[in-house]
């Protein structure tokens, strides 16, 4: 069967603790590769402010995964997502070839940027500190 690259958003409801958070996070990749799916990279964005209610939330955790896997994975996931009572919105879309590499250039580019920062910070000048022995010497 075919393979596709997929991405899946979904809001769960932040009201409740990391660790069940954590849990529905873990029931959604254990649904992906048991259904014969491979997960390539999740997104922890966190807890955000909605833009209106739903389900009466104002706040939700988001969750982004991106997968591949055959395309009937689809609606065993969003049956998931639709019987899981503390999800509160999901989307499910097939990524194309130009989202890929779009999202493997931005991948590659926050590597270059965090390697700068690091060379920034281990060959920017120390200050000179003068230790006590130094100073009273100089008082002399």
């Amino acid at each position: 069967m075919k393979t596709n690259i997929y991405e899946s958003a979904v809001i769960i409801n932040a009201a409740l603790d990391d660790e069940q958070i954590d849990l529905i996070i873990s029931r959604i990749k254990e649904t992906i590769t048991n259904n014969g799916g491979e997960i390539r990279d999740i997104e922890n964005w966190g807890r955000k402010r909605l833009a209106y209610m739903v389900k009466k939330s104002k706040i939700g955790y988001y969750a982004i995964f991106r997968f591949n896997a055959p395309s009937n994975i689809v609606a065993k996931l969003e049956r998931f997502y639709s019987l899981e009572e503390q999800i509160l919105r999901y989307l499910t879309i097939s990524l194309d070839n130009d989202a890929i590499e779009h999202l493997e250039k931005n991948k590659l580019n926050a590597v270059t940027e965090d390697l700068e920062d690091t060379n920034k910070v281990e060959n920017s000048p120390q200050a000179d500190f003068e230790t006590e022995d130094e100073i009273q010497e100089k008082d002399k």
